[in-house]
């Protein structure tokens, strides 16, 4: 056999195998995984293409090796699923370093990081001023988290009291002109209601480049000319808008009218439309 039929079938071979062996190790993250499994990738990665090009001779061997260096990795993520002492010494402890808005020197040094390198990391984590961070950690990954001072977080509907309706991810309808009928399906929608949103909306599919359907059935279109302006949905405002126009035009009556039992019925019906407003503001108005 020709030499380079000899590389091409091993490569061939190789390549599967080692598809299969990314298959094996499970998705990560590659700017996430931590040193003993970016290590393992490596090797594995030098292992196949060295017998793909034949410095490797014994193929047999060089599949042995292959295939430890796919089993081990596995066999001691599922050990460090069982066992927190496995899960440390092969992935590492996390290391404080900002407690109580205090940098822990030592932990630092311990990790080869510079102060200039901290305040990097806690720049891409938007905290810009180190006297606003209460508490800074680097994972065994090497990836540092940031918690700020309880004064300085953003302000949440929960820290306001308000409730928030639930929402779900939107659904892409369209993409590059083109209808998506699986998506438009599981909203319970169909080509024919998507057609009617374009046509009141005043714009071809063909030039959609991005349509997207949120929870609350709004369309968001991303047009291929930028120049073209689209409306955009005011669904949930209008019914928002017509609640407090039907409210207060049954106070207006309250107040206009001399019967006393009209007047008691018009009270009790603003009552009962305020009491709706209040429970669908979070639904209508987010």
């Amino acid at each position: 056999m020709q030499e380079w039929i000899d590389i091409v079938l091993r490569t061939l071979a190789l390549f599967f195998t080692v598809l299969v062996s990314a298959r094996l190790l499970g998705k990560r993250n590659i700017a996430r995984i931590t040193p003993f499994n970016f290590m393992s990738y490596i090797i594995i990665s030098v292992i196949a293409a060295l017998i793909s090009v034949k410095i490797i001779t014994n193929i047999t061997l060089g599949f042995i090796a292959l295939g430890i260096w796919v089993v081990l990795p596995i066999a001691f993520d599922y050990l460090a699923l069982k066992s927190k002492f496995i899960h440390d010494i092969v992935n590492g402890k996390k290391t404080i370093l900002i407690k109580h808005g205090k940098v822990m020197e030592e932990s630092l040094l311990k990790l080869r990081l510079s102060g200039e390198e901290l305040l990097r990391e806690l720049r891409s984590k938007n905290a810009y001023n180190l006297a606003d961070v209460e508490f800074a950690l680097m994972e065994a990954n090497g990836e540092i988290n940031v918690l700020l001072k309880a004064d300085k977080k953003p302000v949440t509907p929960h820290d306001l009291g308000n409730k928030v309706a639930p929402a779900t991810e939107p659904q892409t309808v369209i993409l590059d002109g083109n209808p998506l009928n699986g998506p438009l399906s599981s909203l319970g929608f169909n080509q024919g209601w998507l057609n009617s949103k374009l046509e009141s909306m005043g714009v071809s599919i063909d030039n959609v480049f991005i349509g997207q359907v949120d929870s609350s059935g709004d369309l968001y279109l991303d047009l291929f000319d930028d120049s073209i302006m689209t409306p955009q949905p005011k669904v949930k405002e209008m019914i928002y808008a017509n609640i407090e126009k039907c409210h207060a035009d049954l106070m207006k009556f309250s107040l206009e009218t001399q019967d006393e039992g009209a007047k008691a019925m018009y009270r009790k019906n603003v009552d009962k439309l305020k009491e709706l407003k209040e429970k669908l503001e979070p639904y209508l108005l987010r």
